[in-house]
């Protein structure tokens, strides 16, 4: 790939958070394919791609401190993530051999698993899952849910128990 963010297949209406959660997939995209450093691609996106036209294409208003949030979490706690995901993933397949968009998916998702006990890990799951859809077929979006769904039971037993009340939002 060119070290452009990858382009989503086919839009889907969603709200700011969601909106967010796919420029952040993009931007950590960016970050890790064409070298950017974070605070250029913060400021990329903020000025030229949430809630703007770029190339024909309208972007989504987005919740840009969500945004940010997602974006330099993952950065400044990918130590941690990339070994926790690495614990998901079918034996043979390390972190470093997923697809760059793929990765940056599945670092997204286990960051807010992770740092945002207040969003239930079922949207979570659900919202990363979305995501994959619009980049890739139904086996790897398969993959997304199995990966996220393992991190969130190891890290949030408690909302998948028996009684666990089935959150939404």
């Amino acid at each position: 790939m060119s070290g452009q963010p990858p382009q989503r297949r086919a839009p889907r209406a969603a709200n700011q958070r969601g909106v967010a959660r796919l420029a952040a997939v993009q931007a950590l995209y960016q970050l890790d394919i064409a070298g950017t450093t974070l605070p250029e691609v913060l400021a990329e996106f903020e000025s030229h791609r949430l809630g703007r036209e770029l190339d024909g294409e309208q972007y989504r208003e987005a919740d840009a401190a969500y945004f940010r949030e997602i974006v330099g979490g993952v950065v400044r706690d990918q130590r941690s993530l990339d070994p926790a995901v690495h614990g998901c993933l079918s034996p043979g397949w390390p972190l470093s051999r997923i697809d760059a968009t793929l990765r940056a998916i599945l670092r997204a998702g286990a960051w807010e698993l992770a740092a945002r006990a207040d969003v239930p890990a079922r949207v979570v799951v659900s919202e990363y899952v979305d995501i994959a859809r619009a980049f890739f077929d139904a086996d790897v979006a398969g993959m997304v849910n199995a990966v996220l769904d393992a991190l969130a039971r190891r890290q949030r037993p408690a909302e998948f128990s028996i009684g666990a009340s089935d959150m939404g939002g």
